[in-house]
Protein backbone atom coordinates (compact mmCIF):
# COMPACT_ATOMS: atom_id res chain seq x y z
CA UNK A 1 0.00 0.00 0.00
CA UNK A 2 1.60 3.70 -0.65
CA UNK A 3 1.40 5.07 2.17
CA UNK A 4 3.19 8.85 3.03
CA UNK A 5 6.41 8.89 2.06
CA UNK A 6 5.92 7.15 -1.73
CA UNK A 7 2.87 9.71 -2.10
CA UNK A 8 4.65 12.62 -0.93
CA UNK A 9 7.55 11.49 -3.72
CA UNK A 10 4.75 10.68 -6.56
CA UNK A 11 3.30 14.47 -5.37
CA UNK A 12 7.06 16.01 -6.59
CA UNK A 13 7.17 14.56 -9.68
CA UNK A 14 4.05 15.17 -10.64
CA UNK A 15 4.63 18.89 -9.38
CA UNK A 16 7.29 19.17 -12.24
CA UNK A 17 6.31 17.26 -14.94
CA UNK A 18 2.28 17.74 -14.99
CA UNK A 19 1.75 21.08 -13.01
CA UNK A 20 0.03 23.49 -15.46
CA UNK A 21 -0.25 21.16 -18.17
CA UNK A 22 -3.59 20.73 -20.24
CA UNK A 23 -5.66 17.55 -20.20
CA UNK A 24 -6.49 16.56 -23.39
CA UNK A 25 -8.43 13.55 -23.48
CA UNK A 26 -9.50 11.04 -20.71
CA UNK A 27 -9.56 7.10 -21.07
CA UNK A 28 -11.80 5.04 -18.79
CA UNK A 29 -11.79 1.48 -18.83
CA UNK A 30 -15.24 -0.02 -19.03
CA UNK A 31 -13.90 -2.12 -15.67
CA UNK A 32 -12.51 0.97 -14.09
CA UNK A 33 -15.55 2.78 -13.11
CA UNK A 34 -17.84 3.10 -11.22
CA UNK A 35 -15.96 0.92 -9.08
CA UNK A 36 -12.35 2.84 -9.06
CA UNK A 37 -13.58 6.23 -10.99
CA UNK A 38 -16.48 7.43 -8.61
CA UNK A 39 -17.60 11.07 -10.70
CA UNK A 40 -19.36 12.77 -7.71
CA UNK A 41 -20.08 15.75 -10.02
CA UNK A 42 -22.60 13.32 -11.87
CA UNK A 43 -21.55 15.47 -14.86
CA UNK A 44 -19.20 13.00 -16.58
CA UNK A 45 -15.93 12.05 -15.70
CA UNK A 46 -13.83 12.26 -19.09
CA UNK A 47 -15.84 15.24 -20.12
CA UNK A 48 -15.60 17.40 -16.65
CA UNK A 49 -11.84 16.51 -17.02
CA UNK A 50 -10.73 16.88 -20.20
CA UNK A 51 -9.69 20.72 -21.41
CA UNK A 52 -8.71 21.82 -18.12
CA UNK A 53 -5.11 21.73 -16.62
CA UNK A 54 -3.70 20.54 -13.17
CA UNK A 55 -3.18 23.49 -11.36
CA UNK A 56 -1.62 21.60 -8.78
CA UNK A 57 -0.38 18.60 -7.35
CA UNK A 58 -0.82 18.20 -3.12
CA UNK A 59 -1.25 15.46 -0.60
CA UNK A 60 -3.21 14.90 2.21
CA UNK A 61 -2.77 11.34 3.92
CA UNK A 62 -2.90 8.37 1.89
CA UNK A 63 -4.90 11.00 -0.79
CA UNK A 64 -3.11 12.43 -3.52
CA UNK A 65 -5.22 15.75 -4.64
CA UNK A 66 -5.10 17.56 -8.03
CA UNK A 67 -6.93 20.95 -8.07
CA UNK A 68 -7.90 21.50 -11.93
CA UNK A 69 -8.62 25.07 -13.60
CA UNK A 70 -11.63 26.42 -14.38
CA UNK A 71 -13.20 25.81 -17.77
CA UNK A 72 -15.47 28.12 -19.65
CA UNK A 73 -18.46 26.36 -19.30
CA UNK A 74 -17.90 26.24 -15.15
CA UNK A 75 -17.17 28.16 -12.37
CA UNK A 76 -17.03 25.11 -10.15
CA UNK A 77 -13.70 24.11 -8.88
CA UNK A 78 -12.71 20.78 -9.40
CA UNK A 79 -10.53 18.55 -7.79
CA UNK A 80 -9.28 14.81 -8.94
CA UNK A 81 -8.65 13.17 -5.34
CA UNK A 82 -6.74 9.56 -5.64
CA UNK A 83 -6.72 7.13 -2.86
CA UNK A 84 -4.66 4.03 -4.12
CA UNK A 85 -5.23 1.70 -1.52
CA UNK A 86 -3.68 -1.75 -1.22
CA UNK A 87 -2.64 -1.74 -4.78
CA UNK A 88 -2.97 1.18 -6.67
CA UNK A 89 0.01 3.11 -8.59
CA UNK A 90 0.69 5.68 -10.79
CA UNK A 91 2.58 5.24 -14.41
CA UNK A 92 3.54 8.32 -16.21
CA UNK A 93 5.01 6.99 -19.13
CA UNK A 94 5.05 7.21 -23.17
CA UNK A 95 2.09 5.89 -24.65
CA UNK A 96 3.90 2.72 -25.84
CA UNK A 97 4.97 1.84 -22.31
CA UNK A 98 4.41 -1.59 -21.01
CA UNK A 99 1.68 -1.42 -18.81
CA UNK A 100 2.37 -2.33 -15.33
CA UNK A 101 -0.91 -3.34 -14.39
CA UNK A 102 -4.29 -3.36 -15.54
CA UNK A 103 -5.17 0.47 -16.21
CA UNK A 104 -8.14 1.79 -15.23
CA UNK A 105 -7.70 5.11 -16.53
CA UNK A 106 -5.54 7.38 -18.52
CA UNK A 107 -4.94 10.65 -18.84
CA UNK A 108 -3.87 12.31 -22.25
CA UNK A 109 -1.97 15.90 -21.92
CA UNK A 110 -0.79 18.34 -24.72
CA UNK A 111 2.70 16.58 -25.53
CA UNK A 112 1.32 13.31 -26.89
CA UNK A 113 4.82 11.71 -25.86
CA UNK A 114 3.44 11.68 -22.19
CA UNK A 115 0.48 10.04 -20.32
CA UNK A 116 -0.81 9.43 -17.06
CA UNK A 117 -2.10 5.76 -16.28
CA UNK A 118 -3.83 4.77 -13.15
CA UNK A 119 -3.14 1.12 -12.43
CA UNK A 120 -5.00 -0.98 -9.70
CA UNK A 121 -4.68 -5.40 -10.14
CA UNK A 122 -7.56 -5.37 -7.29
CA UNK A 123 -9.72 -2.71 -7.66
CA UNK A 124 -9.28 -1.43 -4.38
CA UNK A 125 -8.49 1.83 -4.97
CA UNK A 126 -10.48 4.69 -6.08
CA UNK A 127 -10.35 7.93 -7.96
CA UNK A 128 -12.69 10.71 -7.00
CA UNK A 129 -14.03 13.73 -9.17
CA UNK A 130 -15.50 16.38 -7.00
CA UNK A 131 -16.27 19.91 -6.05
CA UNK A 132 -16.22 19.45 -2.29
CA UNK A 133 -13.44 16.85 -0.84
CA UNK A 134 -16.29 16.14 2.47
CA UNK A 135 -18.11 14.37 -0.03
CA UNK A 136 -15.38 11.72 -0.19
CA UNK A 137 -16.19 9.33 2.53
CA UNK A 138 -14.23 9.17 5.76
CA UNK A 139 -12.12 11.81 3.75
CA UNK A 140 -13.38 15.08 6.40
CA UNK A 141 -12.35 12.69 9.37
CA UNK A 142 -8.58 12.04 8.99
CA UNK A 143 -6.18 13.65 11.79
CA UNK A 144 -3.72 15.60 11.09
CA UNK A 145 -0.67 14.71 8.73
CA UNK A 146 1.91 12.67 10.07
CA UNK A 147 4.79 15.26 9.18
CA UNK A 148 2.71 17.84 10.41
CA UNK A 149 1.79 17.28 13.99
CA UNK A 150 2.96 19.27 17.20
CA UNK A 151 4.04 16.85 19.89
CA UNK A 152 1.67 18.32 22.61
CA UNK A 153 -1.09 18.16 19.58
CA UNK A 154 0.25 14.61 19.06
CA UNK A 155 0.03 14.03 22.60
CA UNK A 156 -3.53 15.36 22.93
CA UNK A 157 -5.42 13.19 20.48
CA UNK A 158 -3.65 10.01 21.72
CA UNK A 159 -4.54 10.11 25.08
CA UNK A 160 -8.30 9.42 24.20
CA UNK A 161 -7.33 5.78 22.29
CA UNK A 162 -7.16 2.57 24.48
CA UNK A 163 -6.02 -0.16 22.03
CA UNK A 164 -2.89 -1.57 20.49
CA UNK A 165 -0.56 1.25 20.20
CA UNK A 166 -0.08 -0.11 16.24
CA UNK A 167 -3.79 -0.30 15.56
CA UNK A 168 -4.20 3.57 16.42
CA UNK A 169 -0.97 4.63 14.64
CA UNK A 170 -2.70 3.17 11.44
CA UNK A 171 -6.17 4.88 12.11
CA UNK A 172 -6.41 7.98 9.91
CA UNK A 173 -8.72 9.48 12.14
CA UNK A 174 -5.30 9.95 14.73
CA UNK A 175 -3.14 11.21 12.32
CA UNK A 176 -3.25 10.75 8.56
CA UNK A 177 -0.56 8.98 6.45
CA UNK A 178 0.61 5.57 7.97
CA UNK A 179 0.09 2.15 7.27
CA UNK A 180 0.95 -1.39 7.76
CA UNK A 181 4.41 -0.75 6.62
CA UNK A 182 5.49 2.22 8.74
CA UNK A 183 3.91 2.01 11.51
CA UNK A 184 6.12 -1.07 11.97
CA UNK A 185 9.43 1.25 11.14
CA UNK A 186 8.30 3.57 13.75
CA UNK A 187 7.66 1.38 16.45
CA UNK A 188 11.01 -0.41 15.83
CA UNK A 189 12.86 2.71 15.96
CA UNK A 190 11.34 4.22 18.83
CA UNK A 191 11.65 0.62 20.83
CA UNK A 192 7.65 -0.21 20.99
CA UNK A 193 6.08 -3.68 20.81
CA UNK A 194 3.37 -3.37 18.24
CA UNK A 195 1.00 -4.60 21.11
CA UNK A 196 1.67 -2.40 23.62
CA UNK A 197 -1.89 -0.56 25.12
CA UNK A 198 -1.47 2.50 24.52
CA UNK A 199 -2.81 3.15 28.29
CA UNK A 200 1.00 1.50 29.46
CA UNK A 201 3.03 3.68 27.66
CA UNK A 202 4.82 6.62 29.62
CA UNK A 203 5.23 10.48 28.73
CA UNK A 204 8.89 9.32 28.12
CA UNK A 205 7.78 6.75 25.62
CA UNK A 206 4.97 8.83 23.72
CA UNK A 207 7.83 11.33 23.00
CA UNK A 208 9.93 8.47 21.77
CA UNK A 209 7.20 7.73 19.63
CA UNK A 210 6.49 10.91 17.78
CA UNK A 211 10.43 11.94 17.47
CA UNK A 212 10.23 8.31 15.81
CA UNK A 213 7.48 8.84 13.45
CA UNK A 214 8.86 12.05 12.45
CA UNK A 215 12.45 10.50 11.81
CA UNK A 216 11.19 7.12 10.05
CA UNK A 217 9.10 9.22 7.73
CA UNK A 218 11.47 12.29 6.70
CA UNK A 219 13.99 9.65 6.15
CA UNK A 220 11.88 7.73 4.33
CA UNK A 221 10.47 10.26 1.56
CA UNK A 222 14.49 11.18 0.73
CA UNK A 223 14.83 7.38 0.34
CA UNK A 224 12.12 6.84 -1.85
CA UNK A 225 12.84 9.88 -3.74
CA UNK A 226 15.85 9.02 -4.53
CA UNK A 227 14.92 4.87 -5.65
CA UNK A 228 11.71 6.38 -7.52
CA UNK A 229 13.11 8.89 -9.33
CA UNK A 230 10.23 9.82 -12.20
CA UNK A 231 9.11 6.08 -12.33
CA UNK A 232 6.74 6.50 -9.67
CA UNK A 233 5.36 3.18 -10.36
CA UNK A 234 7.83 1.95 -8.35
CA UNK A 235 7.54 0.36 -5.13
CA UNK A 236 11.11 1.05 -2.66
CA UNK A 237 11.38 -0.83 -0.03
CA UNK A 238 15.06 -0.65 0.44
CA UNK A 239 14.45 1.89 3.62
CA UNK A 240 12.69 -0.27 5.64
CA UNK A 241 15.12 -1.55 8.50
CA UNK A 242 12.46 -4.38 9.97
CA UNK A 243 8.92 -4.63 8.02
CA UNK A 244 9.01 -7.55 5.62
CA UNK A 245 12.16 -8.74 6.36
CA UNK A 246 10.93 -11.50 8.80
CA UNK A 247 14.11 -13.77 9.82
CA UNK A 248 16.74 -11.21 9.05
CA UNK A 249 18.82 -10.08 12.04
CA UNK A 250 17.62 -6.84 13.42
CA UNK A 251 19.70 -3.89 12.26
CA UNK A 252 20.25 -2.80 15.81
CA UNK A 253 20.85 -6.46 18.02
CA UNK A 254 21.11 -9.14 15.79
CA UNK A 255 18.03 -11.14 16.93
CA UNK A 256 15.84 -12.67 14.07
CA UNK A 257 13.11 -9.93 12.97
CA UNK A 258 9.76 -11.45 14.25
CA UNK A 259 6.12 -11.74 11.89
CA UNK A 260 2.72 -11.83 13.44
CA UNK A 261 0.14 -12.16 10.87
CA UNK A 262 -3.40 -11.19 12.09
CA UNK A 263 -6.15 -9.95 9.71
CA UNK A 264 -4.33 -10.29 6.24
CA UNK A 265 -1.53 -7.73 8.03
CA UNK A 266 1.79 -8.66 8.46
CA UNK A 267 3.01 -7.23 11.40
CA UNK A 268 7.11 -7.51 11.73
CA UNK A 269 9.42 -6.39 15.14
CA UNK A 270 11.88 -7.08 16.91
CA UNK A 271 11.44 -9.28 20.24
CA UNK A 272 14.79 -7.78 21.98
CA UNK A 273 14.48 -4.59 20.68
CA UNK A 274 11.00 -4.17 21.45
CA UNK A 275 9.76 -6.15 24.56
CA UNK A 276 6.18 -6.59 26.08
CA UNK A 277 2.55 -6.89 24.64
CA UNK A 278 0.24 -9.83 24.08
CA UNK A 279 1.97 -12.37 21.89
CA UNK A 280 -0.17 -14.49 20.11
CA UNK A 281 1.82 -17.02 17.93
CA UNK A 282 5.27 -16.37 15.99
Amino acid sequence: MPELPELEAVKDVLVRRLAGRPVVGVDVAPKGGPIVVRDLTGQGFAHQVTGRTFDAVERRGKFLLIPLSHSAASEARLTLAINPKLMGRLQLCSPDARKVGPVHVTVHFDNPAEELRYVDSKRMGQIYLTTDLAQIPTFAEMGPDALDISLPDFKERLRPYRGEIKGVLTRAAFVAGIGNAYADEILWQAGLHPYRKRASLSTPEVEALHQAMQQVLLHAVDQVRREMGDEIHLKPRSSFAIHLRAGEPCPRCGTAISAITANQRITNFCRTCQPGGLIIGM
